[in-house]
């Protein structure tokens, strides 16, 4: 069955068949629809999850931190300045590793007032421990929800699932929509293993931590950031079962010996495609790369694919004020060469002189490997 949806309309189609069992977000363009739509659902019967309206975006999402914490399936959405709002409470649900489904119409923020897309809000989250995920389309959307829901709870971390605001939102197009029971038995039922209601096994969640833990914490927290890129991996390919349709973290087109390739994310990429037919008909070899994970980014997936490229060209919707802008940073960070990244002092943690003797000792051998060091 195909449906006339936008963006918005998709995300409150997915929350229908997820019926979360707490949904709490307050008003913000270009996501109210949202919020609207799942009310209305409510109003007439068709979900039966707890819709609760609030005073602010910072109440939303600390309504949601105490549902999830209790065990229950939790959704909300937000965009621009709603996002930054919450920003208090964006470390808390991922420290916490709570796998809260977020829902965000990208919007340029203030100031100037500007309602209209671009990517600064959520890439100024980019580094907080949520998961990313970015839409092109409203069937992306819609799909998508149910992916980046099912991946939320297997790495036990909270998820933002972004379109952009008017252009994804609030355009219509037909989306295919997957029969209830399936979608019920792909997404199944949310048991996490710790939460602040059971009594047979009672946990201390958000509890203090000194020098001697915090730095575990947090290696633990990147490790379950890493290892969902497989996970994502698995649960498109158990998705597109069902729906036929495939999601892989990056979509290649036409890349395939080109000489020169774009890259970019979201909505920008039908029109880049549209562009890429164009140059390819006047015999001019291009490609387009969509980044559709970014958090974890696929960097050996993205190195595969530009490898033998002349030139690449990257599109960022957003600027990192004083440095370069963050797609391009990570772009280019998948052809650095012999770099190794390390991390250490997390929470206060002392570093020794003998642990940077051991740095340097690696550096003096060539010994690289993979993904992230860290000096505990």
């Amino acid at each position: 069955m195909r449906k006339a949806l936008n963006g918005a309309e998709a995300a409150t189609e997915a929350l229908r068949q997820i019926d979360p069992e707490v949904f709490s977000a307050y008003p913000i363009t270009p996501v109210t629809g949202i919020a609207e739509g799942l009310a209305d659902l409510a109003s007439e019967g068709r979900t039966t999850g707890e819709l609760l309206p609030v005073e602010s975006e910072h109440s939303a999402l600390s309504v949601c931190i105490g549902a999830s914490a209790c065990g229950a399936r939790t959704a909300t959405a937000t965009s621009s300045q709603g996002l930054l709002y919450m920003f208090e409470l964006l470390g808390i649900a991922s420290g916490l590793r709570l796998p809260i489904l977020m829902f965000i119409g990208n919007r340029a923020i203030s100031a100037p007032i500007n309602i209209h897309c671009d990517h600064s809000d959520s890439m100024a989250a980019k580094d907080s421990g949520w998961l990313q995920v970015y839409c092109e389309t409203a069937q992306e959307v819609y799909d998508l929800s149910f992916i980046a829901l099912k991946l939320a709870e297997s790495a036990s971390l909270p998820i933002m699932l972004c379109q952009d605001g008017f252009i994804t939102t609030h355009t219509l197009e037909p989306v295919k929509i997957i029969d209830d029971a399936e979608i019920k038995k792909f997404i199944g039922f949310h048991k996490p293993k710790d939460t602040l209601l059971n009594t047979k096994k009672p946990k201390t969640m958000g509890h203090f931590s000194m020098p001697d833990s915090y730095f575990e914490f947090k290696e633990a927290q990147e490790k379950a950031m890493s290892h969902s890129i497989k996970e994502y991996s698995r649960i498109i390919k158990k998705y597109s079962r069902i729906s036929g349709e495939k999601y892989p973290p990056i979509a290649r087109y036409k890349t395939s010996r080109a000489d020169f390739i774009m890259v970019s994310m979201s909505s920008v990429s039908g029109i880049a495609k549209d562009t890429v037919d164009e140059l390819r008909k006047k015999g001019i070899k291009v490609g387009f790369l969509k980044i559709r994970l970014f958090r974890p980014f696929p960097y050996k997936a993205v190195c595969e694919a530009l490898k033998n490229a002349k030139g690449i060209a990257v599109l960022d919707r957003t600027l990192s004020f004083g440095s370069m802008p963050p797609l391009y940073s990570e772009i280019k960070n998948c052809f650095m060469g012999n770099i190794q990244p390390y991390v250490f002092g997390l929470g206060g943690r002392d570093i020794t002189k003998e642990q940077i003797h051991e740095v340097f000792k690696k550096l003096s051998k060539k010994d690289y490997e993979e993904g992230t060091r860290y000096i505990k």
